[in-house]
C-alpha cells in the first residue's frame, strides 16, 4: 500500500484562519462589544441603499460585465481622477472585484510566479502574508517603528533584491492608522523604479482622515503610473462591509491580467450592489467631509477611555483602528492572545490581538488593535466596560 498523502496542500498548512474573524466568533459566543472586526454597526447611506433597491426591482439581478458594469467603472474612474488625481480610463484600466480583498489577491496572482518576492510593511493586515504564499511568493518585511509607524530607509532598501516584483503600500494604513507621507512615497517611488518593482497599493481607508493628513495615491508620482495598481473599495468610505465591491486602476496590460484572474475566480461582483455603488461614488464632496469629522468623534471618545484605563495609544492619522500598548496591563504571563481572550469573557469587549499583525508573533506580544467603527452608543458601552474590567489608571 502506498504511504497515504496530504488532504491538503502545502500551501494552507502555511497560514491560520483569520484572527480577526476568530475574536468575531469568540466575541458573539461571550455577548460581547465587538471592537475587534472593522465593520460599522451603523446603516449604510440611505440614498445609495435605495439605489440597489431600485437595481433589484429593475431586474439588474444576473450577470454584469465581469470585470465590472459600465455604469461602475464610469463613476471609479471619474472620482478617481478628481480625488486621487490618477488618469483613468474606464474601458482600459478600471476592474471591479468581489471587495478589495479580491482586489488584492487577484493581483498578486496576476502579477507574480513562484520564487518571486514582495516586500510588506509589519505591523500588516492580515491577509498580505496568506495571500503572498498563495501566489506561489515570498513575502519579505520591513517594520514599522512605532510611535510614529515610520520605516527607516536603509532597511527598505536592503529588501529589494534581484527577486523583488512588488511592494505592498497600505495608506492610510491597517492596523495602525498611519497615513505615509510624499517624502515616503517618494523613497518607495524611487526603489520601485531602481529596481523594477510593482507598487501594489491598498487605499481602501483614503477618505477617513484626521487633523492634517493628506491622502497621496503613489500613482501620481512621477514614473509610478506605469508600475502602480491601486485598490479601493465600498466597504469603509460607504460602510457596506458585506456587498463586497472593490475596484483595481492599473495600467492597460496589468489590467487584462487582473481581469482574467477575476474572471475566474469569481466571474463578478453583485450586479444591482454595482448599480448602487455607481450612486454612491457621486456623492458630493459634503459627505466625505462628514464622514471623517464623525470618525474624528468616535477615534476621540475610544482614545480617551483607553488612556484612562491604562492603555498606551499610538492616535491613528486615518482609518478606524487604534494601536494601543498592553504591557502595563498583562498579567503574569500573559501574551497579547490570553489577554484578548481575557478581556471579551462575560459581555465584555472583543478586540485584535496585535500578534496577527507581525510575521514572528513574539513582535506583537504586547500590542492590541481596537476597532472604533461603531455607534457612539456602542464605544460608550465598551468604555463603561473596560473602566469596570481594568479601572481607572490601572
Amino acid at each position: 500500500m502506498p504511504t497515504p498523502r496530504p488532504r491538503t496542500s502545502q500551501k494552507a498548512s502555511r497560514f491560520t484562519e483569520s484572527v480577526i474573524r476568530e475574536m468575531s466568533r469568540i466575541c458573539t459566543e461571550e455577548n460581547g462589544i465587538n471592537l475587534a472586526q472593522g465593520f460599522p454597526d451603523f446603516p449604510a447611506p440611505a440614498p445609495m441603499k435605495a439605489a440597489a433597491k431600485q437595481a433589484i426591482d429593475a431586474d439588474i439581478n444576473q450577470y454584469a460585465v465581469t470585470w465590472g458594469s459600465p455604469s461602475l467603472r464610469q463613476a471609479i474612474a471619474t472620482r478617481t481622477r478628481a480625488y486621487n488625481g490618477i488618469p483613468t480610463d474606464p474601458r482600459a484600466h478600471v476592474t471591479v472585484c468581489c471587495g478589495a480583498t479580491e482586489c488584492m489577491i487577484a493581483t498578486l496572482l496576476a502579477v507574480l510566479d513562484p520564487g518571486d518576492e514582495v516586500i510588506v510593511f509589519e505591523p500588516f493586515y492580515e491577509n498580505y502574508g496568506p495571500d503572498c504564499i498563495l501566489s506561489g511568493a515570498k513575502p519579505r518585511f520591513v517594520r514599522l517603528h512605532a510611535p510614529d509607524w515610520s520605516f527607516d530607509p536603509e532597511e527598505l532598501g536592503r529588501a529589494f533584491g534581484p527577486s523583488t516584483r512588488a511592494i505592498i503600500v497600505n495608506t492610510p494604513h491597517n492596523p495602525t492608522g498611519k497615513v505615509f507621507e510624499q517624502a515616503e512615497l517618494e523613497i518607495i517611488a524611487e526603489l520601485c523604479q531602481r529596481h523594477d518593482v510593482l507598487a501594489i497599493t491598498d487605499e481602501i481607508y483614503e477618505y477617513i482622515l484626521y487633523g492634517d493628513a493628506r491622502h497621496l495615491s503613489i500613482a501620481t508620482l512621477p514614473g509610478m503610473a506605469e508600475r502602480t495598481v491601486t485598490i479601493s473599495g465600498l466597504s469603509k468610505t460607504w460602510s457596506a462591509t458585506g456587498w463586497r465591491i472593490g475596484w483595481c486602476v492599473a495600467p492597460e496590460a496589468i489590467t487584462e491580467a487582473i481581469r482574467k484572474v477575476h474572471d475566474f475566480l469569481t466571474v463578478g461582483a453583485p450586479a444591482p450592489l454595482q448599480e448602487a455603488a455607481a450612486e454612491a461614488l457621486a456623492f458630493d464632496d459634503g459627505y466625505f467631509r462628514s464622514l471623517s469629522e464623525n470618525y474624528r468623534q468616535r477615534r476621540d471618545l475610544l482614545l480617551g477611555a483607553l488612556e484612562e484605563t491604562g492603555f498606551r495609544v499610538y492616535a491613528p492619522q486615518g482609518a478606524y483602528y487604534i494601536m494601543t500598548d498592553v504591557q502595563r496591563l498583562l498579567a503574569a504571563g500573559e501574551d497579547d492572545v490570553a489577554f484578548a481572550r481575557r478581556l471579551t469573557r462575560r459581555g465584555g469587549v472583543a478586540t485584535v490581538p496585535g500578534s496577527s499583525f507581525f510575521e514572528d508573533p513574539r513582535d506583537g506580544h504586547a500590542l492590541i488593535r481596537f476597532c472604533f467603527a461603531k455607534q457612539t452608543e456602542t464605544l460608550e458601552r465598551a468604555a463603561a466596560v473596560l473602566r469596570e474590567r481594568l479601572g481607572a489608571g490601572a
